[in-house]
């Protein structure tokens, strides 16, 4: 094999560090280099990327077995990453590539040539009985018949491709002969067999005319029975709904009757319901009246006691003394510590503006869930502390009130177009003097009104403290 350095560098490695994709304007050379040295001119340019299948992968399997033996300095850059594919996948992968390189390379087309002159001479015999390893070796060897035994190959293969197209579609017409004889033998089957059919259901059809005479009279007579049978029937069922509707008459009667007096029993137990339920209800408002009167009574009396002096043993010299007083009763009150005091006395009235609350404590609640917590938790802390406890809510969007409250908690809903904080100044001034009454509310109008009733006014917050710690 010539060395390398027999040759000049490849053109497309003047520029280092750049990929090499071939310099399709290369000329390809007068003269071609052969194992004398002499040179064949071309008559007839060849396209290597346009050679037919067969020779195309003869040359690029030729050029595919040097490419893996020869020197790197004799392998073009674009082909070296095809050098490294195995043997047997580089004429298929790299086909293209190989060819190109062929044709754009002398220097490697030149030691493609010296591999297959030292390793496989027979490869280069443009005279060889195939004409496919002919044209490659001719191809391959620039010989100036190339391009007329590539054009042989050419239409050799275009003429193996007719046959075969011939023979195939001879062979589907063959195929479709075949299937046209056979349909026409089933086609003759079918015709003896609906012929056949065709017979025996005239044979059928004969008899059954018969029988369907003989059957005629029967069926006659079954008729004529029927309709006796059919008069009889109606005869029979005439009577049987004549009684049916006496009877169905007489319990009809009987029913009503039966539904008069049951009517009566339960009115008469209405009534006596409605009756206990009315002397309930007075009994229960009589014995509530009596209560807020016995206790208005007690705590008039208290106060009075209180204010006059009178009636008690427990009066001492320092109460008489003038320029003094034991402070009057109702004001605002800011502190947790204060309301807990409240709370602590007897007989003390929490009075609370619902909404004001809930809407200061947990306003992201819908309304229905802030009076349910609301009492929930006022109803703790009528527990803890025994205070009296009434909280009232503004009426207008209600649709629906509880049946029942939470225990101890009074629940009031003000009616249409009043005002919950006219219900608060009401129960204030329901209560008797000298009672401890204490408002929840943040509403500066209601806080005046109250204070000036004598009543204790707290902020919603301090409220809400306190129920926290409950």
């Amino acid at each position: 094999m010539l060395s390398s350095s027999a040759y000049p560098e490849h053109p497309e490695e003047a520029v280092p560090g750049e990929p090499v994709v071939g310099t399709p304007g290369e000329a390809e050379p007068a003269t071609r280099p052969s194992k004398t040295g002499e040179g064949v001119s071309d008559t007839e340019s060849v396209d290597w990327l346009g050679l037919p299948e067969p020779v195309r992968e003869r040359v690029a399997t030729l050029a595919a077995a040097a490419l893996g033996k020869l020197p790197s300095d004799d392998v073009p850059r674009q082909l070296r990453p095809v050098a490294r594919f195995a043997p047997a996948k580089r004429a298929k992968l790299g086909g293209t590539a190989l060819l190109t390189a062929l044709r754009d390379s002398p220097r490697f087309r030149t030691a493609v040539l010296e591999w297959l002159r030292e390793h496989r001479v027979d490869a280069l015999n443009p005279n060889d009985d195939d004409s496919v390893a002919a044209a490659a070796a001719a191809v391959l060897l620039g010989e100036s018949s190339a391009s007329s035994r590539v054009r042989l190959v050419a239409k050799n293969t275009e003429e193996s491709a007719l046959r075969a197209e011939r023979d195939a579609a001879v062979a589907r017409v063959r195929k479709l002969e075949a299937e046209v004889g056979r349909l026409r033998a089933e086609l003759e089957e079918a015709r003896v067999e609906v012929e056949r059919a065709r017979n025996e259901r005239e044979e059928e059809l004969a008899r059954l005319r018969g029988r369907l005479r003989k059957q005629g009279v029967v069926v006659r007579q079954a008729e004529d029975t029927a309709a006796e049978a059919v008069a009889a029937r109606q005869r029979i069922e005439a009577e049987r709904d004549a009684e049916i509707e006496a009877m169905a008459a007489r319990l009809e009667r009987e029913r009503q009757k039966a539904l008069a007096e049951r009517a009566r029993a339960e009115r008469a137990k209405a009534e006596a319901e409605a009756a206990r339920q009315a002397a309930r209800e007075a009994r229960d408002a009589d014995e509530v009246r009596l209560s807020m009167l016995l206790d208005t009574l007690s705590g008039a009396v208290d106060g009075l006691r209180r204010e006059l002096s009178i009636g008690t043993g427990s009066r001492r010299p320092a109460d008489t003394v003038r320029g003094a007083n034991p402070g009057r009763h109702g004001g605002r009150v800011s502190e947790p510590a204060g309301l807990d005091s409240l709370l602590a006395l007897p007989n003390v009235h929490l009075i609370v503006d619902g909404y004001n609350v809930t809407k200061t404590g947990y306003p992201e609640l819908s309304l229905v869930e802030q009076r349910q917590r609301l009492v929930r938790e006022l109803g703790a802390l009528a527990s803890r502390t025994g205070a009296e406890i009434t909280v009232v809510f503004d009426g207008a969007d209600v649709t629906s009130i509880p049946a029942a409250g939470a225990r101890n908690v009074r629940v009031l809903f003000s009616d249409p177009g009043v005002l919950a904080d006219d219900v608060i100044r009401s129960l204030v001034l329901a209560e008797p003097q000298g009672r401890p009454l204490v408002v929840a509310t943040s509403d500066q109008a209601v806080v005046n009104s109250v204070c000036a009733a004598g009543s204790y006014a707290i902020p919603a917050a301090v409220l809400l403290a306190r129920l926290g710690r409950v």
